[in-house]
């Protein structure tokens, strides 16, 4: 008979991601990976304890038909409900080209690389932020003279290591914008600490430092924003980079009453400025709004675009 499953592994089993469900439901469990593994042999399973490494680390994930398996006979050993693992992998994709990495760069989702790069150097800390992107809610206001001049944020993090403190936030303006006087509002949960500007690239980055140190497997609900200095020209997109996935993305951009676009359509694409590798229309609401929905996303990049002709 199956035990009853601790509050704190229901939550990661509902929200994800896969390698966070693992760790937690191996960690509850208080096996090594080695006994685990002999585990699986026991029921015909053979899994490395690289792989079931490589697994609850994110490195990799089970992809092929014996892997799979051994993640349902994983869910047996570890006394987990049928399918909690095997549903955070989602339907199984063949592959459009070299496999990407579990986390990506910044440098890679937002250009100039240079920039970024420079920019991250002056707030000193480790490449991987420690934290997974549970729920991110997004709205974008557009207003009359078709400049984007606001945007917030409601963000669901969880942490994957001890001692998480902070997020990073960066803001990219459209070209010609005024970086140097775009506002940060840290609103819910957290406070402002340093901030970066690189006036060429229109980049910023704020440090929002959260209330408490966050263990392995906390969450943490964050609320905070970006007023803009816009350029003289139309807005025409709004793109987020995810450099390591997300559970669930929200998108919504809102537009004056006196400035409708004619067409709008959302976009997922590998690089800035690569084509798009997934397009899908969409239709202004009643409230002069457009939206999408995204989950369990791998790295990449989001967004909405609009024509104003």
């Amino acid at each position: 008979m199956q035990q009853t499953v601790q509050p704190e592994l229901a939550a990661v089993l509902r929200t994800g991601p896969f390698h966070l469900a693992l760790r937690a439901a191996i960690s509850a469990r208080g096996l090594a990976l080695n006994r685990l593994r002999q585990h699986l042999a026991q029921r015909g399973v053979q899994v490395g304890v690289t792989s079931l490494s490589y697994w609850q680390q994110g490195r990799r994930r089970p992809e092929r038909a014996e892997s799979l398996r051994a993640v349902r006979v994983l869910e047996e050993v570890l006394e987990l409900p049928e399918h909690s693992l095997t549903r955070l992998l989602g339907p199984r994709q063949a592959p459009a080209g070299p496999a990407s990495p579990a986390t990506r760069p910044y440098r890679d989702l937002i250009g100039p690389a240079a920039a970024v790069d420079g920019l991250l150097a002056t707030i000193a800390g480790p490449p991987d932020t420690g934290l997974h992107t549970v729920t991110h809610i997004e709205r974008i206001r557009i207003d009359a003279d078709r400049q984007m001049v606001r945007r917030d944020s409601q963000h669901a993090l969880r942490a994957h290591r001890d001692g998480i403190d902070r997020y990073l936030a960066l803001y990219q303006g459209d070209p010609g914008c005024d970086i140097s006087r775009v506002t940060v509002r840290a609103e819910e949960n957290c406070r402002p600490g340093r901030i970066r500007r690189d006036p060429d690239a229109e980049l910023l980055v704020a440090e929002l430092l959260l209330d408490r140190r966050l263990r392995t497997g906390d969450t943490h609900l964050l609320g905070y924003g970006f007023d803009d200095a816009p350029a003289a020209g139309p807005s025409c997109e709004y793109v987020r980079g995810f450099n390591a996935g997300a559970g669930q993305y929200v998108l919504q951009v809102t537009f004056h009453p006196d400035a409708l676009p004619v067409r709008c359509h959302r976009f997922t694409s590998r690089s800035p400025g690569g084509d798009p590798y997934e397009t899908e229309e969409l239709t202004l609401d009643g409230h002069h709004c457009v939206h999408l929905v995204a989950s369990a996303l791998t790295p990449c990049l989001l967004g909405i675009r609009w024509d104003w002709d």
